[in-house]
């Protein structure tokens, strides 16, 4: 970890996937810019995202045009965006009826026309934030067309992010397919100048993990000069994680990507309603972090955890954006007044 020194500005790199991830990116974003009440502040800040959904309207234009995955893309790309424009609310716009447009996203298909127009899903992307006034970058962990492969608990091999989530059964082991995918370099660049990275939250395997099995970026990350952050999830996943406490979230990760050593752990520490806990427990979700096994006695030379109060106001359980990126400038200012450690 390396001593913040904010003064002329952070660049922060949040990796992840999902609705986690953009909720991070949209409380991160009101702190891209000098702050008159803050000495911490962003210079740049940047998302990399998985490529490897295969479901709903992705997955339909993934099949049909041989093109990467929108839809975690175009979720972080609204974060990014000044939420009162009129195209912020296009981007978010689904199709109704059960024609060929039923369950697309307006904004999955901006970017299928702009993939075409270009020739270039990159380049679509960063078109498409311009358009948005997106307040900061955003990376597909790779260009190459990459499918999520796991090994179950009786030996059985299930490929595709849908038909994982599906299966529910423990996953022995996860890998990409192909498995030597190459990283998109702006993405590695990115990690490489970062002086904050943040992984999580988000499906810890398949929006997290995919982007740490991409070649290099774990390694990329474990050799940053930089404050590394893991934010734990807020439940668990139906069909990935059942029964996963916070510290093996954390030990998961840390299984596929060794290299990582977190220097802060971020938890919610709210109980969820009582009408919450009984609607996700129908559907096979319960909540993490609060009695668990992720004792600070336990990551001694490790992590620090940080506990706060992330809840978003809501019938979803969800992390509050601005409270998320509160806690991770928190941690930061937490990094600034500590002595230089070597990673």
């Amino acid at each position: 970890m390396q001593t913040v020194d904010s003064n002329d500005g952070l660049n922060l790199v949040a990796i992840g996937g999902g609705t986690g991830l953009s909720a991070l990116l949209a409380g991160l974003k009101r702190r891209v810019g000098p702050q008159t009440d803050d000495e911490i502040w962003l210079k740049n800040l940047s998302a990399i995202v998985t490529v490897s959904d295969d479901g709903g309207s992705s997955g339909r234009l993934r099949e049909e045009l041989q093109m990467l995955p929108p839809g975690d893309i175009r979720n972080c790309m609204i974060a990014l965006s000044e939420d009162s424009t009129l195209i912020s609310r296009l981007f978010r716009h689904r199709f109704r009826g059960n024609g060929e447009l039923g369950g697309h996203s307006f904004g999955n298909l901006f970017l299928a026309a702009l993939t075409e127009v270009t020739g270039d899903f990159v380049e679509a992307v960063r078109l498409s934030s311009e358009v948005l006034a997106s307040k900061g970058h955003i990376f597909p962990a790779t260009i190459n067309d990459v499918r999520l492969v796991a090994e179950l608990e009786d030996g059985t091999s299930v490929r595709g992010e849908t038909q994982i989530t599906a299966s529910h059964s423990r996953i022995r082991r996860l890998h990409l397919e192909p498995e030597q995918c190459l990283p998109l370099p702006e993405a590695l660049a990115a990690i490489r100048s970062a002086n904050v990275i943040t992984v999580g939250p988000g499906s810890l395997y398949t929006s997290i993990l995919p982007n740490l099995l991409v070649s290099r970026v774990a390694q990329a990350i474990g050799e940053a000069d930089a404050t590394r952050i893991f934010i734990c999830n807020l439940m668990t996943q139906p069909g990935e994680t059942d029964g996963y406490s916070a510290r093996q979230h954390l030990d998961i990760v840390k299984e596929y990507a060794p290299e990582i050593q977190f220097d802060f752990v971020v938890v919610n520490d709210r109980l969820i309603s009582s009408e919450q806990t009984t609607r996700y427990a129908a559907e096979g979700a319960v909540q993490i972090g609060i009695d668990d096994d992720l004792d600070q006695a336990q990551l001694s030379g490790e992590a620090e955890i940080v506990r706060a109060d992330l809840l978003h106001e809501g019938d979803k359980v969800r992390h509050n954006s601005e409270t998320l990126a509160s806690v991770v400038v928190g941690c930061l200012r937490r990094a600034k007044s500590r002595p230089l450690v070597t990673a």
